[in-house]
This record gives C-alpha cells, sequence and structure tokens, in this order.
C-alpha cells in the first residue's frame, strides 16, 4: 500500500494497492480527489507501476496525469465511483425524493494518513459535507473503509464476507449524521465505468445456507462480462443487507435493496483520478452506468433508531467468490437426509423378512 506516491503532502488523498503475482500484477487506486472512487488496472508481468504527474492531476484539467508504466501492460481497466448520497421518505419512494441529494464530489475529506494502517491493509475516507445550511454534520460523518486482503479467507463481522487475496472490500459508512426529514431513507449512487465490449450485469444469486450471514440468503453482483466470451472481468458484490451498529448482530440487519442498473446518460461524474486516468475517451470508448442502493423499508429497521449504518462490498478482478457449504453443514444434512432414509430401508427390510417368514408356516396347496 502506497499513500499519495511521489507527493509530500497530505492535503490530497491518493492510495495505491499493488498486489504482484506471478504472471500479472492488480492495482487499486483510490482517490478522494471528487466523488469517492477507485481505479482497477490488471497489468501483465510482475514489474508494472503506477505514474503520477501530480501538477497535473490537481489542475482543472488533469486527463492523462495518471497512467501505468509501461503502458502496453494494460491488460484490463476500470473504475467505481460513489457520486452521491439520496435521502428519500419511504412513502415517495427513491423515485421522488423530497431532499436535494448529497454530492459527494463536493465532501471535504480528512487526510488519509490518519486511519492508514499497513499492517492491517486498511485506511477510511472521512468526509463532510463543503457547505452543511442544516447542520446535519455537526456531529456526524460519512465514510469508507478500504481493506486489502493478502490471502483467501472470510471477514469476522458480519456479513462475513468471502474474499480471495485478489480482492478489496470497501465499506460505506454514515454515522451521526441528523436526518433531514421525519422518516428519512438513505441511498448510495455507485456508479462504473467498463470498456466497450464489456456488458454490465446485475446479478442476484439466492441460497438456503445463511450460516455466516443469519437471516440473509440473497447475495447480488454487479459484473462486467465479455459479450464475446460470457466470462466476468471483475465484480461488485455483497450481501443484501447493511447493519446498525459498529458490532453487527443479526438483530441490527438493516434491509438493502438494489434499484436497477441503468446506462447513465450523464457526463462523468466529477472524479479527478477517473478523468485523470480515462481522459476524455470515457464517451466514446467507455461506457458509464450507475445502481442505486437504499438502505431501509418497510421489511426492516432504518436509519433514525442508532444513527448508524454500514454496508460492506467486495470488489476485485475475474468472477466473484461463490459461498458454499461448510463441512459442518454438509455433515449435518447428511445426517439429516441419512438417518430417515436408513430407517426407512431397514422398516422395508423387516417387513419383508416377517412377511416371507408368516409365509413359510404354510404348506403350498396344490
Amino acid at each position: 500500500m502506497q499513500y499519495n506516491p511521489g507527493w509530500p503532502s497530505s492535503s490530497v488523498n491518493l492510495l495505491h494497492v499493488r498486489a504482484v503475482g506471478a504472471a500479472d500484477t492488480l492495482h487499486y487506486i483510490w482517490g478522494s480527489l471528487g466523488a469517492p472512487s477507485v481505479l482497477l488496472v490488471a497489468t501483465s508481468g510482475g514489474s508494472s507501476s503506477l505514474r503520477v504527474n501530480w501538477s497535473q492531476l490537481l489542475s482543472p484539467n488533469p486527463a492523462g496525469a495518471i497512467w501505468m508504466e509501461p503502458r502496453s501492460s494494460v491488460l484490463y481497466s476500470a473504475a467505481i465511483i460513489f457520486t452521491k448520497v439520496f435521502e428519500y421518505s419511504e412513502a415517495r419512494g427513491l423515485e421522488e425524493p423530497f431532499l436535494p441529494p448529497y454530492d459527494l464530489a463536493d465532501f471535504s475529506w480528512d487526510s488519509l494518513n490518519h486511519t492508514l494502517n499497513h499492517t492491517a491493509l486498511t485506511a477510511q475516507f472521512l468526509g463532510v459535507p463543503s457547505t452543511d445550511p442544516a447542520g446535519s454534520f455537526s456531529n456526524g460523518s460519512l465514510g469508507f473503509r478500504v481493506t486489502a486482503y493478502g490471502a483467501e479467507g472470510r471477514d469476522q463481522p458480519l456479513p462475513s464476507l468471502l474474499h480471495t487475496a485478489n480482492s478489496s472490500k470497501v465499506e460505506f459508512v454514515l454515522s451521526g449524521v441528523a436526518p433531514r426529514g421525519n422518516s428519512s431513507l438513505f441511498a448510495l449512487e455507485v456508479a462504473t465505468v467498463q470498456e466497450l465490449g464489456l456488458l454490465p450485469r446485475l446479478l442476484s444469486a439466492r441460497s438456503i445456507d445463511d450460516e455466516y450471514t443469519p437471516a440473509v440468503f440473497e447475495t447480488l453482483a454487479l459484473v462486467a462480462e465479455s459479450q464475446s466470451s460470457g466470462s466476468a472481468l471483475s465484480f461488485l458484490q455483497w450481501k443484501a443487507t447493511a447493519y446498525s451498529s459498529p458490532s453487527p448482530q443479526r438483530q441490527d440487519s438493516i434491509q438493502c435493496r438494489a434499484w436497477g442498473l441503468q446506462e447513465a446518460n450523464w457526463s462523468l461524474p466529477s472524479s479527478s483520478i477517473v478523468q485523470a486516468f480515462f481522459g476524455e475517451a470515457v464517451g466514446s470508448s467507455y461506457t458509464l452506468s450507475a445502481i442505486n442502493i437504499s438502505f431501509g423499508g418497510e421489511e426492516g429497521a432504518g436509519y433514525r433508531e442508532r444513527l448508524y449504518l454500514s454496508w460492506s462490498a467486495l470488489l476485485g478482478f475475474g468472477q466473484p467468490p461463490k459461498d458454499t457449504f461448510s463441512p459442518l453443514v454438509i455433515s449435518i444434512m447428511a445426517v439429516a437426509l441419512a438417518a430417515p432414509t436408513l430407517m426407512l430401508l431397514g422398516g422395508s427390510c423387516l417387513l419383508l423378512c416377517a412377511q416371507r417368514q408368516r409365509c413359510s408356516q404354510y404348506e403350498p396347496i396344490n
């Protein structure tokens, strides 16, 4: 993990996470210059490196300020941008927000240097609006916690996401922010930038197994699929739940809903690192899509009760990880299914034996 590589000041935030493999290198470049965003770049070989022209990146026209060296090593690139937070009423729905949204490009973000942990591979972007007329953020903040992984495993805190060494986690946290309405719910807008020829798809997988995330049976994933091969090149994956406690338990679960993926017909959100890497070619060489993820509603508790909300998602390259039954669950299922089957077979055998014994007491009739 590198913080502001090549730049001595901590007045801006750029975090570079680099994972080197045997034949390729994966780069995650996080930044809060404008809307919080992350670049996902896969390169061939193990010697590719990030280059930043800081004077250009901090200028009004940052196009071309970020690139990989060598440039020819780039195999795949994409971006995820966290653009807005909507505050809306349950009665009117997300289609008719009754309050102006929070544009995250207009937030003021704390220095990442205060939360960067090179041992745990974690960092946190904390921000408040540049202007807050209602005073909603006087005792609160909005944050994005970033976690990188060095090996395959599973998170301990709920929702206990399964991860690989090729993936990272982002956790959206809203803490202490006063709602502006009496029945406010919140939603996060997420935009993606993908190369042409890739099809963004929202996938939903349901399972009867809730061993790791109690009472949650659905996993969603926003994937970029190749139209030719159908294989996924990158993903954003999450469980259909959020939580209202920093130490979440099952009872702290908040309903989480994804509002259909749509191709965005608006210009690229204000994010300096995305503009710096993709340049002015987003409209011709890349596609922009967006999805809204809402928290709370009729089927679950909302944010107002505890003034805390956390939602976790995994992002990475290739296919998203798939949960499978653990050995314990498999053993329980085997016993539960095998025991009645054995009893049925044993009972049938006993009945047949008893019937044959009764028939043997009589002489055949000629």
